[in-house]
């Protein structure tokens, strides 16, 4: 195994645990309770605070800030964490948080996300895997993404809300309430403009799928009808590809409101 390389002028606390394979660059400043796995690149002027677990290869440019205290007034200084997965990229003057003992002590981010300049993930936040956040994108405390959603540049999450799998927000989106999976949004406040086909498609999700997800927008957001009628309704055409399913569930277990067009 290759040994972690090390710059001279990298500020490592001897409590901090680096894999094989890591690279920290000069200035950047490593803290107690930082666990790092094998083959991470750590960029020169980088901030990681613990407690703070970091997965295999992931890519953290220059300046970022990673696993420092939530912005949170009711933070008295108590040992949460970050959880981080595998193959992110993070790049320069991005700040991820760690978690408050109200929501948990776990700010959690999976694999295969990538997170542009300045973008900010605050406490207790959830973010899956294959996540993208264009540049200066935001979320405030509690907020979750699914896996596949893209973020677009200058975008902001409220607190609490979440943003579905596979859906896509235009640049500038403002999004106060839930933005349900496979949707496109966009606005100030959001609202929803049809469904992400293309990233549907570019997923393999198939054909007569992505035509359910169709007859169902038009009959949840385009009827007229109650959501919860229009949710009936759904039911009743016999749409029943999983990801209906899932929609539905999305749709059911809001607890500040659904984006609608």
């Amino acid at each position: 195994m290759t040994a972690p390389a090390l710059h001279s002028l990298a500020l490592i606390d001897p409590a901090a645990r680096l894999g094989p394979g890591c690279t920290v660059g000069a200035f950047a400043i490593i803290g107690a309770g930082v666990e790092l796995g094998p083959d991470c690149r750590v960029g020169p002027h980088v901030v990681i605070e613990g407690p703070c677990r970091i997965g295999r290869g992931n890519q953290i440019f220059q300046f970022a800030s990673i696993g420092t205290a939530p912005q949170d007034l009711g933070y008295a200084g108590e040992a949460t964490e970050l959880v981080m997965g595998e193959h992110n990229v993070v790049r320069e003057f991005v700040t991820i948080n760690r978690g408050t003992v109200k929501g948990g002590g776990v700010t959690r981010v999976g694999s295969h996300n990538l997170f542009m300049a300045y973008c900010h993930v605050a406490h207790d936040c959830r973010i899956g895997d294959h996540v993208v956040m264009a540049n200066a994108a935001t979320l405030a405390g509690h907020v979750s993404v699914d896996d596949h959603a893209i973020l677009g540049g200058l975008s902001a999450i409220h607190q609490f809300a979440r943003v579905g799998a596979h859906a896509i927000l235009g640049g500038g989106t403002m999004a106060p309430l839930d933005i349900p999976p496979y949707m496109m949004a966009a606005g100030n406040h959001a609202s929803l403009h049809g469904i992400n086909v293309r990233g549907l498609a570019r997923r393999g999700i198939p054909r007569d799928t992505i035509l359910q997800i169709k007859r169902a927008y038009r009959i949840l957001f385009r009827s007229g009808q109650r959501l919860e009628d229009a949710m009936e309704e759904v039911q009743r055409r016999g749409l029943d590809a999983p990801e209906i399913t899932r929609l539905l569930e999305f749709i059911r277990s809001t607890r500040r409101g659904i984006t609608r067009p």
